[in-house]
């Protein structure tokens, strides 16, 4: 942190050369929740010192800033070449400030808007899973993927709701209870595993603004016979017979539409995927994904007559080995 003046971080906090790093954690902490500006609206002078904490805490609580803050004292800055700038700076309190675009950022997941000891949860000016806030009510889908350990703003809180496929697919309007209020849920077409959908002002009331925060529907999907994701892709498995497998076939194959006719290759092996393009999953922002048709072929176990004659002669008269590759193999 840039800064022309040396300052007496150790003073500005309050603690002693050797305080512990859990101990400047603590007492940071506590004098943040103090003069944080959400609590002390206008006051200048605890505007102030909350930027100087902020700035003794970035770099006693680095145990690389603090080592030189020690060893060159007021001109640390001059021998420390990694000053704030959004990059790999960690610390051993289990922070990556990387995941952070400056340090106001940090200090806001940090301490929590308004939060005090013992409350539960804590505010960010992200969402609950760390990603920034803005996608839709009722219906906006967002990604689950967040920061571990990331908390659930004061106020919001989170649910799970279960939709069948085809729900998810075309889309569907639930209702909910939550507690003695009922919701009716608009889901738009195209949900999936991960997908979450924020409903505005339907939280928990904000103990500290009175306010109520935002609820966060996260969607599962109940498993299907047939389908499954890879990513935006839908995939299928599809069985078919080593004949298929070896001449080539038209064969039918489902799709969320129902069943359409694909045409399988000749040669195809075994775990190969076809592509349906535009066949597969409806997608938030209109549209449809693709599906992958994944082959596999069904050897039979049982044969009949005929069909051992056949494979017989198959076998009396192949012309490609298939370990030829293995003839010359000595081992290793």
């Amino acid at each position: 942190m840039a800064s022309t003046n040396f300052k007496d971080y150790y003073g500005i906090l309050g603690v002693s050369k050797t305080a512990t790093e859990d101990e400047i954690k603590k007492t940071f902490r506590k004098l943040a929740l103090k003069y944080h500006p959400d609590r002390n609206p206008g006051d200048k002078v605890a505007e102030e010192k909350f930027k100087g904490i902020s700035e003794a805490y970035e770099v006693l609580s680095d145990p690389e800033k603090r080592k030189k803050y020690d060893q060159f004292g007021q001109y640390w800055q001059q021998a420390d070449q990694s000053n704030w700038s959004g990059g790999n700076v960690n610390t051993d309190f289990g922070f990556d400030f990387s995941q952070y675009g400056n340090f106001d950022e940090f200090i806001n997941e940090l301490l929590g808007r308004f939060s005090t000891p013992g409350a539960s949860g804590s505010y960010s000016s992200r969402t609950a899973t760390g990603q920034r806030p803005g996608y839709g009510d009722f219906g906006g889908f967002g990604d689950m993927g967040g920061r571990a350990g990331t908390q659930t703003p004061p106020g919001d809180r989170e649910a799970t709701l279960k939709l069948s496929f085809a729900e998810a697919f075309h889309g569907v309007q639930k209702r909910i209870s939550l507690g003695s209020e009922v919701l009716d849920v608009r889901i738009p077409a195209g949900a999936k595993v991960g997908s979450r959908v924020r409903l505005r002002g339907k939280g928990q009331v904000n103990p500290y603004n009175q306010q109520r925060g935002d609820l966060y529907l996260n969607i599962e999907l109940e498993n299907h016979p047939f389908f499954q994701f890879d990513g935006d892709n839908l995939v299928c498995e599809v069985l078919i017979s080593p004949d298929e497998a070896v001449l080539g076939a038209s064969i039918e194959v489902p799709t969320p539409d129902g069943l359409v006719t694909m045409k399988v290759p000749s040669g195809v092996r075994s775990g190969q995927s076809l592509r349906l393009r535009g066949k597969g999953w409806a997608l938030p922002k209109g549209g449809r994904g693709d599906e992958l048709v994944k082959l596999v072929i069904d050897t039979p176990k049982t044969l009949n007559e005929i069909e051992r004659e056949c494979y017989q002669k198959i076998q009396a008269n192949r012309s490609v080995n298939p370990r030829a590759a293995l003839d010359n193999f000595k081992g290793i």
